[in-house]
């Protein structure tokens, strides 16, 4: 399909709306997890409706030391890969465009679920996403916005913002797009060596052993509800010379399954281990969240949560999460 580059929010005003708008804003450097965000909001938009992605590298993000400069500018490829994913137009202003008059004296705040985790590593990169991002809602005037889930904290502010400020658009998350060996898609990896790459897949492979014990516990929890406990169970399963079956059914119905605490255990045993690999890395920050608020969640936990990873290799730093629920005898969400 003909895709068509703007720059301007004039020219995107002045285009003929008929549909719903999708609107997927990106800084650029677009990869397969974009073009999953594209297709999404394509089909959600329908062939009536409209999808513009955005591509705009945003300084109001970075920190003192950050990559901004580096940050890869691909337009032209970004472009093309929007377009054979379903995109109509290509929205990619200038900083001037979208901040007018210098850097904005009034911006978002993110509150205190933006000083966490993220938040902490990176002071004001919160607030300085949420400006732009409200910046952006209005310049594209989306009937619905996709995110992905990747930015899992990034996505609840997000959501947070529009319930609160009351803006008049639906907000959607795409699952994570990861690679063939697991690392999930993020236009960082190509700062990657290739011995880089592999100490980077200890996160991945860390949320992935968290998943696994988190299973084994729900698992054994279902299990447990379905034997009964009583002491006449075992003495009657005694009685009749299955003293085995006996203790396997009193182990199984009186075990106390290890609980969040276990699964950042199994986690954190992957990351020590690629601390001692070359290079190494270097954690940030391994977390079990409650994804309303995104502080820690206790053992008594039931419920969605987010175990979630951010740590270096070398330069390059990248970020991780994968969705569980605890507490519904059930496996990984």
């Amino acid at each position: 399909m003909t895709t068509t580059l703007l720059s301007t929010a004039g020219e995107l005003h002045a285009r003929a709306r008929t549909g719903r708008r999708a609107v997927v804003m990106t800084m650029g450097a677009l990869h397969e997890g974009h073009a999953t965000l594209i297709r999404t909001a394509r089909a959600i938009a329908g062939p009536d409706g409209e999808v513009v992605v955005t591509v705009f590298v945003n300084p109001l993000q970075f920190g003192e030391g950050e990559d901004l400069d580096r940050y890869p500018r691909t337009l032209d490829a970004d472009v093309k890969l929007a377009g054979e994913s379903g995109a109509d137009v290509v929205f990619a202003p200038s900083v001037d465009e979208v901040y007018p008059g210098g850097e904005p004296q009034v911006r978002i705040t993110a509150g205190p679920m933006g000083e966490r985790l993220e938040g902490a590593s990176r002071p004001g990169h919160f607030d300085g996403m949420l400006t732009v991002v409200a910046k952006l809602l209005h310049l594209t005037r989306p009937d619905v916005a996709l995110y992905g889930q990747k930015d899992a904290q990034q996505l609840a502010l997000i959501r947070r913002m529009v319930r609160d400020l009351n803006f008049g658009v639906e907000i959607v998350g795409v699952p994570t797009v990861r690679e063939e060996d697991g690392l999930a898609l993020s236009s960082r990896n190509r700062y990657l060596s290739p011995a880089g790459r592999r100490t980077a897949l200890a996160l991945s492979s860390a949320l992935f052993a968290g998943q696994d014990r988190h299973a084994a516990q729900e698992a054994l929890r279902a299990r447990a509800r379905e034997v009964p406990a009583t002491r006449a169970r075992a003495e009657a399963l005694s009685a009749i010379g299955e003293s085995r079956a006996a203790a396997d059914a009193h182990a199984v119905a009186t075990a106390v399954p290890g609980g969040p605490a276990a699964v950042r255990a199994a986690a954190r045993q992957v990351l020590d281990e690629a601390a001692r690999l070359d290079p190494p890395l270097v954690l940030d920050y391994l977390a079990l969240v409650d994804p309303t608020d995104f502080t820690e969640i206790g053992d008594d936990f039931t419920g969605e949560a987010v175990l979630a990873v951010a740590a270096r290799v070398g330069t390059t730093r990248l970020i991780d999460n994968i969705p569980l629920t605890f507490g519904t005898f059930g496996a990984a969400s």
